[in-house]
C-alpha cells in the first residue's frame, strides 16, 4: 500500500524560503511520478510542480517558475520542493501526490495518484 508523508511546512515572511519534503513508501521501483499541489482557502487546487523519478524530468506551474525547484531527495521515493522568494499568494495547504509511471502532465497525478495529508505554508508579515 502506497503512503505519502509530507513535512516542512510552516510560517515565513514574504521573501523567505521553505523546503517541503514528501516521502513515499510502498513503491517497488523508480518509475514513479511525484508532484506537489496546493489549495488556498476559497480557491481550487492547482498543480505546483512534478518530477519523474526515473529520469528526473520536471514541470512547473507558471506562477512558481524561477522561484520553486522540485528535486529527488536522498532517500528513495522522496521529492523535495524548495520554495524561494515566497509571497502571500503562496499561502496554501500543500499536498504531495504520487503515481506509478510517467507524469504526462497533471492529469495522472490528479486522477490516479495517491495523496498525502498536506502541510500548511503561510506567508505573512
Amino acid at each position: 500500500q502506497v503512503q505519502l508523508v509530507e513535512s516542512g511546512g510552516g510560517s515565513v515572511r514574504p521573501g523567505g524560503s521553505l523546503t517541503l519534503s514528501c516521502a513515499a513508501s510502498g513503491f517497488t521501483h523508480r518509475r514513479v511520478c511525484m508532484g506537489w499541489f496546493r489549495q488556498a482557502q476559497g480557491k481550487e487546487r492547482e498543480g505546483v510542480a512534478y518530477i519523474y523519478l526515473s529520469g528526473g524530468g520536471t514541470a512547473y506551474a507558471d506562477s512558481v517558475k524561477g522561484r520553486f525547484t522540485i528535486s529527488q531527495g536522498n532517500a528513495k521515493h522522496t521529492a523535495n520542493l524548495q520554495m524561494n522568494n515566497l509571497t502571500a499568494e503562496d499561502t496554501a495547504m500543500y499536498y504531495c501526490a504520487a503515481v506509478v509511471g510517467a507524469c504526462m502532465g497533471w492529469g495522472r497525478l490528479t486522477s490516479d495518484g495517491t495523496w498525502g495529508q498536506g502541510t500548511q505554508v503561510t506567508v505573512s508579515t
